[in-house]
């Protein structure tokens, strides 16, 4: 009879224990959503306490700055790189009930991470025949977020054969791009074939419209669909919308 009631004493002890430690969780996550101001994702990464997030501290600034305008709106949101399945969970806060949440990630491990809201797909980002069937399946895409592999050839890859599925007024972010400059991920200073390289030939092409050299470059589709580009420390982000040639007017009266 002692040992019978040692054991249900345990277990009323181990339950109390869980009971308390997804109180505490939920405890740690409201006083982040009070005291971290002004950045729900920053707070939210703070409060975690169930599957793992990895980021860069000044990520979070990045992400609102260009994500708030899609909040609480029935978007499409694609984010490669699942890893161990916290950031999808983070996004799918962040953008609220309305939002359709797709994980890539090539590891199969990862499909159990799929829950309601969160869509796990399987696949390799350097294979482009996979890239163009996710377009195909899940545009127009509102929101890109591209944390994958990390190589040169799956960055590349996976900006030119998302960029035409993206909506109009979408946005593609793509990170940790300071692999351009890391030997071990193909890249290396001024090294040609990394994505800051082509992203610096990017920058010529939204300029194109002013080329007085047609053969060397003109105006092509990038031209007409970037918006605009923001560069920061290892991110890159890209504003797709229909561009226009631009134009000059004059108002005023002359003073010369």
């Amino acid at each position: 009879m002692t040992d019978q009631w040692v054991r249900r004493g345990r277990r009323v002890a181990g339950r109390a224990k869980r009971k308390a430690a997804v109180t505490y969780a939920t405890q740690r996550a409201e006083w982040a959503r009070r005291h971290v101001k002004g950045n729900p994702l920053e707070a939210y990464f703070r409060a975690n306490q169930g599957r793992l997030i990895y980021k860069w501290l000044h990520f979070f600034e990045i992400y609102d700055r260009h994500f708030s305008s899609f909040r609480g709106k029935p978007v499409t949101v694609i984010e490669f790189g699942v890893q161990h399945g916290g950031s999808v969970q983070m996004w799918k806060d962040y953008f609220g009930p309305q939002a359709r949440i797709i994980g890539v990630d090539i590891d199969q491990r990862c499909a159990k991470f799929a829950e309601d809201q969160i869509e796990i797909v399987i696949g390799d980002q350097e294979d482009r025949e996979f890239l163009r069937s996710l377009a195909a399946r899940f545009g127009p895409i509102d929101v890109v977020v591209e944390d994958g592999g990390h190589t040169m050839a799956q960055q590349i890859n996976t900006f030119e054969e998302i960029w035409p599925a993206m909506a109009d007024g979408g946005v593609f972010l793509i990170e940790d791009l300071h692999t351009s400059y890391w030997p071990s991920y193909g890249g290396g200073y001024r090294r040609e074939g990394t994505f800051i390289e082509y992203a610096k030939k990017l920058v010529d092409q939204v300029n194109a419209w002013h080329s007085h050299d047609k053969d060397a470059f003109d105006v092509d589709e990038y031209t007409r669909t970037i918006r605009g580009m923001h560069v920061y420390d290892s991110i890159i982000v890209f504003d797709k919308g229909r561009v226009t040639p631009p134009r000059t007017e004059q108002t005023g009266t002359p003073s010369l």
